[in-house]
């Protein structure tokens, strides 16, 4: 009797046992292709047998049917594409999953005014300003004394005359932009630092604006409103003496300007020379006073208000052991109490 492995197709002769298992690699052994005369082995019905009426030749003993679906074979699987060799850096690389923590928010306080960079380029201009102007005055004193013994060209006197005038008027207009751009953010500023600590500013916009753009007002305002803001932020300590002296250099300013205008009506030679003088004095004394005004400004905007200003100082550590021994209670000549 010959049964067939169903894996590897080896025909064993089985003799008159039927096996189960392939000797050579344990697969199914196919049921035996036929029976010795005398086997005790029942004799079952094959399915042609079973099938009765059905028609069709017999399958050969060790093939079975396998289901296939309908249509056209698949397409074959596509080979492993050749991933290249092995991914080098010459770096540690940055990409990657980051992790963004959100801090605490700080409030911040806002502000509306100008912004400091425009603030010190208008002060620059204005500064540059004046000291042209005190130039041209200077070159038109010069004139007047060449022209005491020679006669000059009436182009250039002209020139003199009416270059020392456009000078001055863009020196004035200057003037007048750097009050108006420091006022507002003079406005803002102490905004800023009241709102930080959770205050308003008792003081009102429109009357910052008056006490600070007014004619000799703004003399005595000014300065008191920039020396409230500094003690808001706590910088009265380090802006107190800049703010003193562009005070009194500001005073000085304001009453040299006061007295060139009152004498340039002379209308002599000396008068006019002399004039020219003071305004010059005045002009310089103006870019002074921008300068420190200027100077005040940065020692505000070098700190932002959020940030106070503190100075951390090193200290010696005070030891509190007394060397000296604790003196007795008792009088002198008397045992301590036990």
């Amino acid at each position: 009797m010959i049964q067939v492995c169903s894996q590897c197709g080896t025909r064993w002769n089985v003799r008159d046992r039927q096996r189960v298992w392939c000797p050579r690699c344990r697969g199914t052994l196919l049921a035996p292709s036929g029976h010795a005369p005398g086997q005790g082995w029942d004799q079952r019905q094959t399915p042609t047998q079973q099938q009765g009426g059905r028609h069709g030749p017999p399958h050969p003993t060790g093939y079975r049917w396998v289901a296939v679906r309908p249509g056209a074979p698949p397409n074959p699987r596509r080979g492993r594409r050749d991933l290249g060799p092995t991914p080098r850096y010459l770096s540690i690389p940055r990409w990657g999953l980051v992790e963004h923590f959100e801090g605490p928010t700080e409030q911040t306080a806002q502000r509306k005014g100008p912004s400091p960079d425009a603030v010190r380029r208008i002060m620059t201009l204005t500064v540059a300003a004046l000291a042209t102007a005190a130039l041209v005055h200077v070159v038109r004193y010069i004139l007047l004394i060449i022209n005491r013994t020679v006669l000059l060209n009436p182009w250039v006197a002209a020139i003199a005359t009416w270059g020392g005038v456009a000078t001055s008027v863009v020196a004035v207009f200057m003037v007048v932009a750097s009050a108006l751009v420091l006022t507002n953010w003079l406005i803002s500023r102490r905004a800023a630092a009241f709102a930080h600590q959770g205050r308003t500013d008792p003081r009102s916009a429109w009357e910052l604006r008056f006490g600070a753009l007014t004619p000799l007002i703004n003399l005595l305002l000014a300065p008191v409103y920039v020396i409230e803001l500094a003690d808001t932020e706590g910088r009265q300590r380090w802006l107190h003496r800049p703010i003193m002296v562009w005070w009194v250099v500001w005073v000085a300013s304001t009453a040299l300007s006061v007295f060139s205008i009152a004498t340039s009506f002379t209308a002599d030679p000396q008068g006019i020379a002399n004039n020219t003088v003071a305004t010059i004095v005045a002009y310089l004394f103006g870019a002074a006073a921008l300068l420190l005004v200027q100077q005040v400004f940065l020692g505000f905007e070098r700190q932002p208000i959020e940030r106070p200003s503190r100075r951390w100082v090193m200290v010696a550590a005070v030891d509190d052991k007394s060397d000296e021994p604790a003196r007795a209670v008792e009088p002198n000549g008397e045992n301590p109490a036990a």
